[in-house]
C-alpha cells in the first residue's frame, strides 16, 4: 500500500497516519479543562437557585427604611446566602472572563494583561461585597 498521494499541483503529500491523540499532543493541556467546565456549571446552578431568593428579598425591601433593610440583611440566613451569592457570582464571572479571553485574545501579552485585570477586578469586587455584608451583619 502506498501512503504517498499527490495534491492538486502534483506534489507528493504524505497522509497523516498518527492517531487523534498523537495529533493533539502538544496543543494544550488536557488536565484542567474538565475542572473548569464543572466549576462553571456548579456556580451557575448555585446562582440559578439564589437569584429568585435575592429578587424576593429585594422586592420585600421596597419602600422600607434604612434600619429595616439593615435588619433584614443582618439576619443570619440572609447574610450567609448573600455571602454565598457574592462568592459564586464573582467566581463564575472570573471563570467566564477567563474563557472569553483565552478564546478571543490571540496576542499573548494582551491576554496575560487581561487575565491579570480580570483576576484583580473580580477579587476586589468579591472582597468589597464580603466586607459590606460583614459590616452590615456584624454591626
Amino acid at each position: 500500500m502506498n501512503d504517498v498521494k499527490a495534491n492538486a499541483n502534483g506534489a507528493p503529500v504524505r497522509r497523516d497516519l498518527r492517531t487523534p491523540l498523537a495529533r493533539a499532543r502538544g496543543l494544550g493541556s488536557g488536565k484542567s479543562g474538565t475542572s473548569h467546565f464543572w466549576w462553571i456549571r456548579v456556580t451557575a446552578v448555585v446562582l440559578a437557585l439564589l437569584v429568585p431568593w435575592l429578587v424576593g428579598l429585594l422586592v420585600s425591601m421596597i419602600g422600607a427604611d434604612l434600619d429595616s433593610v439593615r435588619e433584614t440583611i443582618a439576619r443570619p440566613w440572609n447574610a450567609i446566602l448573600l455571602t454565598l451569592f457574592a462568592v459564586a457570582m464573582f467566581w463564575h464571572t472570573r471563570m467566564g472572563l477567563q474563557t472569553i479571553i483565552e478564546d478571543y485574545i490571540h496576542t499573548r501579552s494582551l491576554e496575560i494583561a487581561l487575565q491579570f485585570l480580570a483576576i484583580v477586578v473580580c477579587t476586589l469586587g468579591a472582597l468589597a461585597s464580603l466586607y459590606a455584608i460583614a459590616r452590615i451583619a456584624l454591626l
